[in-house]
């Protein structure tokens, strides 16, 4: 091991003694055996550890509605039979003729994809443009003619032209894009590389003018304008991808051989009459959270973070979460109900075990179908088709006492996203990401803009009366705007990395995400990110891992150390449950412990203060000291899966490099650039 990196361990090390000194809470909680029956007032199929999955009742404070036993049966899963929503026809056209229509359309694609043209892009855009009048004059008709030209075509195999192309997953949202998108155009670009990478290369950045985006200049001064540290620290509790399975099966398959395991309805294709790795009570690796997993956590923060919801106990300040309620079911089997059900039972949990308020972001699994949220400006009813979800969730977060009637309001119109100010003062805005996820389909419509949704316009206009209130800002949400690009579409991240730029460091003080389920982070920089160093750093985007092991991952949550002066983070301690113990477990239930502490694990490489804050400085000098150490990029890797047994290791000086140039990237224009090892 290098000289100076063992110098740099020393450090730390040292650094350490003072940090266990001042550890929020214990090292480690273990949960007791059995299911916490209080959680609940009462029951469907009540606990039976370890053989069955409890079955809540849940009742919907918003809704006044309980939740039927069948809509989580995990023996009989039921597939949706949500509204479909499809464009409106132009003019009416008898049902015999529209059936001739979508055949001719047909004929016409076939012929189209039999062709001899060996440009694939031009050949995809063609095709969409002779589909495009089935969309227009006989939408209800599309998504078949879909799924049998998808089997025709052997696109993908039979089973997933259905989950792609029918009614009930994701057929009526292709053909929304059909009707609407410029198919022959940038939309066409983006729509022919969605369905496949070998039709049309990947869109690049377009151009953007920001000469007329914002209200006012920045200030020459912003980095003096940056408040001083008050020395009053506050606790804030971190969580996100929860991704509950209210249907997951006990002694199911946890080794399917494909999508979600832990289901009575998904077999190993090499042992489909008896499970090859038996689903245990408290999860696995290729499976989503059961109750069992969820509520050993929500137990287990209050020992670890020293907080609790008592009279005499430290309560947390408040806590985030990045999104991702309902858990990753095939698309048919996602519906409107599943969603209401598993947000109201989750958001119940967070209120019935943690103390302080919950700020949440909407994740792309939170709505459905999944990924899916429409940009208002759809003509008539389609511009409002999630809205349900909106009024919801706005409705119940109200109604837990975590936001106004006036935010609630707010987050109604702004797609689940709101500006509320805390009662420290620090202005929290919550937005979708939806509108940069490259698996919402709807933003294949007028790509050509990076802001079709209007969120990013209704978000500058709140930081901007933020910097003149001269108030400090944290914003969160779901999808990360870079690290490999891989998530995100490139024009609205572009666009996003231009606000960021503009309102840093003086008035965003941190930026918060999900998704991945690992633990990373971003640094933004001056200039879109061309110069990269310690003096163009001004902002950090943290990506916390999730509750859920998905995909062979282990279970995690972090908590942070808050100034109340500046509100930057001056430590962070994250804590994981390692899931590869789960199947031994009998005698007590799941183990919660400290896995590190961000400043005892890299304070040294970077030769931080152990009074300065932990911004975008300090992950940059963490960054330089990874380039030069591959032992520090190695302990970063073992953290990002949360000490997974089951991660990859990264133990090249190409892996090296990827992680280091991904830790620079905030947008896809620059995670793009990163060569992959």
């Amino acid at each position: 091991m290098a000289p100076l990196f063992m110098t740099l361990l020393l450090a730390g090390l040292i650094s350490s003694l003072a940090v266990a000194s001042s550890l929020p809470g214990n090292v480690s909680y273990v949960a007791a055996a059995g299911f916490p029956t209080s959680a609940f007032s009462s029951y469907y199929v009540s606990p039976a550890l370890p053989t069955q999955e409890p079955q809540p009742i849940i009742y919907d404070p918003v809704l006044d509605h309980t939740f039927p036993f069948e809509l989580t049966d995990p023996d009989n899963i039921p597939n949706n039979h949500d509204e479909a929503h499809f464009p409106v026809p132009p003019i009416h056209m008898p049902t015999r003729k529209r059936y001739k229509l979508v055949q001719g359309v047909v004929n016409n694609v076939s012929s189209i994809i039999r062709s001899n043209s060996t440009d694939h892009c031009t050949k995809c855009k063609t095709a969409l443009a002779a589909a495009k009048p089935a969309a227009l004059h006989a939408p209800g008709l599309v998504p078949n003619a879909m799924v049998d030209l998808c089997k025709a075509f052997a696109f993908h195999s039979n089973q997933t032209c259905e989950q792609d192309f029918a009614i009930n997953a994701f057929g009526t949202v292709w053909t929304q894009v059909l009707a609407f998108a410029d198919v022959e155009g940038l939309d066409g670009e983006y729509i022919c590389h969605s369905l496949n990478k070998k039709f049309c290369p990947d869109p690049k950045t377009s151009p953007l003018d920001s000469s007329s985006l914002f209200p006012k200049p920045k200030p020459k001064n912003a980095s003096q304008l940056v408040p001083k540290a008050r020395g009053e620290r506050v606790k804030v509790l971190h969580l996100s991808d929860f991704h509950l399975d209210a249907r997951y099966a006990v002694s199911s398959e946890a080794n399917c051989s494909s999508k979600l395991c832990c289901r009575s309805d998904n077999d190993n294709e090499h042992s489909e009459d008896k499970p090859l790795v038996s689903a245990p009570a408290y999860g696995s690796f290729k499976c989503d959270t059961p109750y069992d997993l969820g509520l050993a956590a929500l137990q287990a923060i209050g020992p670890l973070t020293g907080s609790g919801r008592g009279k005499h106990d430290e309560h947390l300040a408040w806590t985030l979460y990045t999104g991702d309620l309902v858990s990753h079911d095939p698309a048919p089997q996602i519906s409107k109900a599943l969603t209401q059900y598993t947000e109201t039972s989750i958001y119940g949990m967070f209120k019935h075990y943690l103390s302080g308020p919950v700020f949440a972001a909407l994740g792309n699994h939170d709505t459905s179908p999944a990924n899916i949220d429409s940009p208002h400006n759809l003509p008539g009813r389609l511009g409002e088709q999630q809205s349900w979800n909106y009024e919801h969730l706005a409705a119940l977060w109200q109604h837990e006492g975590w936001i106004s009637r006036e935010t609630a309001d707010e987050a109604r119109t702004h797609y689940g996203g709101y500006s509320v100010k805390t009662h420290y003062g620090l202005r929290i805005i919550s937005f979708n990401t939806d509108f940069w996820l490259r698996s919402n389909f709807l933003t294949f419509i007028n790509a050509t803009n990076p802001d079709n949704s209007g969120v990013f316009s209704w978000m500058i206009s709140e930081l901007q009366k933020a910097e003149d209130a001269n108030e400090r800002v944290w914003i969160i949400g779901h999808v990360l705007s870079g690290w490999d690009g891989t998530n995100p579409l490139p024009n609205p991240t572009d666009l996003f990395y231009q606000i960021v730029e503009r309102y840093s460091p003086h008035v965003i003080a941190n930026i918060f995400f999900g998704h991945t389920h690992q633990d990373q982070f971003m640094v933004y920089y001056a200039n879109n990110g061309t110069v990269q160093n310690a003096q163009t750093a001004l902002a950090t985007g943290w990506i916390v891992p999730s509750v859920t092991p998905l995909t062979n991952l282990n279970s995690g949550f972090r908590l942070y150390e808050v100034d109340t002066g500046d509100f930057n983070i001056y430590d962070a301690w994250t804590f994981y449950s390692d899931v590869a113990a789960y199947p031994s477990l009998n005698e007590t239930g799941p183990t919660f412990q400290l896995e590190y502490s961000t400043r005892e694990a890299y304070g040294g490489a970077a030769g931080w203060d152990q009074d300065d804050p932990l911004n975008a400085t300090f992950w940059h000098r963490v960054t330089e000291g990874m380039e030069k150490h591959l032992e520090l990029v190695t302990l970063f890797n073992e953290y990002q899966g949360k000490k997974s047994v089951k991660s990859p290791a990264c133990v090249t000086p190409a892996c090296q490099k990827a992680k280091v140039c991904y830790m620079r990237s905030g947008s896809v224009a620059l995670g793009s650039q990163c060569l992959q090892g």
